[in-house]
């Protein structure tokens, strides 16, 4: 499945060309640093890091290693321009038993600094619903800060809708 789709992202007044598609093993090093800006300068995810119980840069790639050595847990989606990553999220599959089949939890979607508010959020996320209805995926579930109404804006307009529930997490 692992489609590139090229397609045409409006960005800063200019047209460029993006390709979206899965992360590669040789991708790591260029998602990881894309992941690590985001979420270190997220103030949404600082405050609830020990919540999450994040463990840092390691953690990071021990889990994109995972996502390129298990892609039936799931993926890294990525927007390229040319060779450089400028965009990416985490997509994991779950089987829902109120769709009867498989879904995804969708996390951590960003855009390199600077490229915000100009369309490539927009663009990679269409690409990625494509992406996944081709896997036979029903339904993406992904959660915002109570404090971020701009993501929950985000979401809105890609057609997501709130559940009236709030996301919880214990560690093991």
């Amino acid at each position: 499945m692992d489609a590139d789709v090229p397609q045409r992202a409006r960005l800063g007044g200019l047209t460029a060309v993006t390709s979206f598609g899965r992360m590669r093993a040789s991708d790591i090093p260029m998602a990881e640093d894309l992941f690590l800006a985001f979420l270190e300068s997220d103030p949404h995810y600082r405050d609830v890091a020990s919540v999450y119980g994040d463990g840092g840069p390691r953690a990071l790639r021990s889990a994109l290693e995972m996502f390129a050595d298990h892609p039936e847990l799931g993926f890294v989606w990525i927007a390229r321009q040319g060779e450089d990553i400028v965009g990416c999220c985490v997509v994991a599959f779950a089987i829902s038993t109120s769709r009867g089949g498989l879904v995804a939890k969708l996390d951590d979607v960003n855009v390199r600094p600077g490229l915000e508010g100009r369309g490539l959020g927009s663009a990679m996320m269409e690409a990625l619903k494509e992406e996944l209805r081709r896997a036979g995926v029903s339904r993406i579930d992904t959660a915002t800060h109570f404090d971020n109404p701009g993501a929950r804006r985000f979401y809105e307009r890609h057609g997501f809708a709130s559940l009236r529930e709030e996301r919880m997490s214990c560690l093991l």
